[in-house]
């Protein structure tokens, strides 16, 4: 079955509103930017097909299409490439046929690489030799021989893709090589037929080798930019132990079910996510989280599939499997990031689409205006060539998705997932960072630190209270039942819940009506607070995120307050210290009130500090930073920051936080440390840094050269090493982002 997946969070609908499935097809026999762009302009005129997107580095198509039999819109899709001159299949990472496939074909074109520089390298051994004082040249019969394999046997890829491209109507790359070799190679015939000896056999078989040894070059170096998704992919192990029956049996990986029991020996490599249930190990994380020390794990504990179990034996349950998976929910995301175009791409693409029939147009006006200057034949012709074969616009194409590519990957390697391109170009713009403070900032558990009962002893009213967080999953909820286990108190059920999104909640306990929540929700209730005024200014003073209980009897009264602190994060003040250094305004968001926020603000060094928002007015408070015209950036990790990471121009989602917040930002940090913030900007800007310089080559190149070829100061030998080398520049220049680290 061809790989499915829905379309991103801006809508499983196209324009046109149908439901839409997204395919990823592997495309072969691409080999420059409008080969790309033809393949898209053919698919998006089938009839079923709602977008489509190829990327010229990964060779990857990714097609939305109506929703309906998978098979049957797979088929359309793959028939209409085909159709358009190129050949295409499902694209399955882990396919191991598909993997041996493209080794073989590798080593064809390895093969045809050597038969061509064997069979040139007599042709261009006159003009190496020459600055030497050896005049030596093959016969012309021979250089024939030689060069004819080379044009018509290794060249012959050219051909087919030149003919498609203009039974297409447009051009490429290989209908530039497919002219300007013939050219040569005819002018050749032509002069051999006058009886001449200047034969140029030597510039047609050598422009297709230089080609064809740059396109080899690339390609290794373009498989070194997919280095960290087959290292994700490698993550899980092939088979997996599991108890059946009470016994220990080997099975595939991919045949675990949910709820089997995974045994994992000491050092093996955990095949599934799940819960541990039996034993106690050091779990390495690192190729998954970036994080740089095994964590200690016990019974309850969740472990991800691809990590290193360390020294003790475990047995998980499996709860996510197959496409369900960590590992492959981070594969997915990273292939995706790969796969789409950065806002930047459009602009390349706007240029490639004319560059090549420019080109042609150039050519034959370098022709022209050789010839009505007087030139000899011969001399035109090598001009035109010339220009034909260095302005090949492969660099131009692989300039932006190489980059993504290395980019997203180091990313990944460091715990960093980017969703797509368009956040990746949009975070190193950031101006301003948000950080909703609890769970992000801080650790997310909060410890009670001050009781004070108005009535009664402390014990009493934390049993109160506790009961009624039964039905809470706050954690400041959680932190007043560790509380109430720690002092050993028997807690009674609770008959009636009610939250209060973002301020606290009523319930009744053994028939008593209790409203448990901020100073703000007992004051809007019409209680009065006045007689813990004094406990509550101490509180606030020290810091303390406050819970005020309350009895809504028919006295309804203040019972008394709890004050809870939740410890900073170790790397917090470090993240922000560095953001400012960067320039960047550093924002802390918080429902504590003013003063708690401040004192914890104060801490951190924090630029300014919002306090007392509600969740629900989280996203407004981003929507209004973004109107000042900065690029704003949210940081968070529960449901209620989902509408804030939403609003915000990039949204950061802490992996320690929910699925839903982690669904709805662009950017996933797979460990909650606030450093990794500031790597992700780093890498944005590191990769716009590659992508810009890139373009700058690209551009530079081809407008520089183009000019000299047509003036005649570049032999067609020159040019087609020229053009061979600036896509293998390109490539090599992103692969330099391979040596970007995080800040830790």
């Amino acid at each position: 079955m061809p790989e499915t997946v829905t379309e991103p969070r801006s809508g499983s609908r196209g324009e046109s509103g149908a439901a839409a499935t997204a395919l990823r097809l592997k495309v072969t026999g691409m080999t420059c930017a409008t080969c790309a762009q033809r393949i898209e302009k053919v698919l998006r005129k089938q009839g079923d097909v709602l977008s489509a997107q190829v990327n010229l580095a990964t060779e990857v198509a990714t097609v939305a299409v109506v929703s309906g039999d998978r098979e049957t819109e797979t088929a359309m899709v793959i028939a209409a490439i085909e159709r358009a001159g190129f050949g295409a299949r499902v694209a399955d990472g882990e396919d191991k046929a598909a993997e041996e496939e493209e080794e073989r074909q590798q080593r064809q074109e390895t093969r045809l690489l050597y038969l061509a520089i064997v069979l040139t390298l007599p042709l261009v051994a006159p003009m190496l030799l020459a600055p030497f004082g050896v005049d030596w040249m093959l016969p012309g019969w021979l250089q024939l021989a030689l060069a004819t394999p080379v044009q018509f046997y290794v060249g012959l890829r050219y051909y087919r893709g030149g003919w498609a491209a203009l039974r297409a109507r447009t051009g490429n790359m290989d209908l530039l090589v497919a002219i300007g070799t013939s050219a040569a190679y005819g002018l050749s015939l032509w002069v051999m037929s006058q009886g001449g000896s200047h034969l140029y056999f030597e510039a047609s078989a050598a422009v297709i080798t230089l080609v064809l040894f740059g396109k080899h070059m690339e390609a290794r170096a373009k498989r070194s930019t997919t280095a960290a998704i087959r290292a994700l992919m490698a993550l899980r192990p092939d088979t997996a132990r599991v108890l059946r029956n009470g016994q220990e049996v080997e099975v595939p990986a991919d045949a675990v079910g949910k709820g089997d029991v995974v045994i994992i020996k000491p050092g093996g490599r955990i095949p599934v996510d799940g819960e541990i249930r039996r034993g106690e190990s050091q779990v390495d994380n690192s190729m998954l989280t970036g994080e740089s020390m095994p964590v200690q794990m016990g019974i309850g504990d969740e472990v991800t599939g691809g990590a290193i179990n360390g020294e003790g034996l475990l047995e998980v349950m499996a709860t996510r499997v197959g496409d369900e998976s960590t590992l492959s929910h981070i594969v997915q995301m990273v292939e995706g990031a790969q796969a789409k175009k950065a806002p930047i791409q459009r602009v390349v693409d706007q240029v490639a689409a004319i560059f090549v029939p420019a080109v042609l147009l150039i050519a034959l006006g370098t022709l022209v205006v050789w010839l009505l200057m007087g030139a000899a034949p011969e001399q035109a012709i090598l001009a035109a060539v010339a220009v034909l074969v260095i302005a090949c616009p492969c660099a131009l194409g692989l300039a932006t998705p190489t980059a993504l590519m290395v980019g997203t990957g180091a990313a990944a390697r460091s715990g960093i997932l980017i969703k797509d391109a368009e956040a990746l170009e949009k975070a190193h713009k950031v101006g301003i960072v948000v950080f909703d403070k609890t769970g992000t900032l801080t650790v997310g558990k909060p410890v009670v630190q001050e009781i004070r009962a108005i009535e009664g002893d402390e014990d009493e009213l934390l049993r109160w209270t506790a009961s009624a967080q039964q039905g809470s999953e706050h954690p400041l909820g959680q932190a007043v039942l560790r509380k109430a286990s720690e002092h050993g108190l028997t807690l009674s059920p609770v008959e009636t819940f009610t939250a209060i999104m973002g301020k606290g909640l009523e319930a009744t306990v053994e028939g008593r009506s209790l409203l448990i929540g901020s100073v703000r929700l007992i004051e809007e209730k019409g209680l009065d607070t006045e007689v813990l005024r004094a406990d509550i200014e101490k509180a606030e003073a020290q810091g303390l995120t406050l819970m005020l209980v309350a009895d809504l009897g028919s006295e309804s009264k203040v019972l008394g307050l709890i004050g809870m602190a939740d410890e900073l994060r170790a790397s917090s003040a470090h993240a922000v210290e560095l953001l400012k250094q960067k320039g960047i305004e550093v924002i802390m968001l918080s429902g504590d009130n003013q003063a708690a926020a401040e004192l914890v603000g104060g801490k951190l060094g924090v630029d300014r500090i919002i306090a007392e928002v509600l969740p629900g007015e989280k996203a407004d408070v981003v929507s209004e930073l973004a109107r000042g015209g900065k690029v704003v950036a949210m940081v968070g990790d529960g449901v209620n920051d989902a509408p804030a990471l939403a609003a915000a121009d990039v949204g950061f989602a802490m992996s320690s936080g929910t699925d839903v917040a982690m669904a709805t930002a662009s950017v996933t940090l797979m460990r909650p440390d606030p450093l990794l913030v500031y790597d992700a900007i780093a890498v944005s800007r590191a990769t716009t840094s590659k992508i810009h310089q890139n373009l700058f080559w690209a551009f530079g190149y081809n407008t520089a050269a183009i000019p000299f070829a047509a003036m005649g100061f570049l032999s067609p030998v020159i040019a087609g090493a020229a053009m061979a080398m600036s896509s293998v520049s390109v490539v090599s220049n992103s692969l330099m982002l391979r040596s970007w680290r995080p800040a830790r």
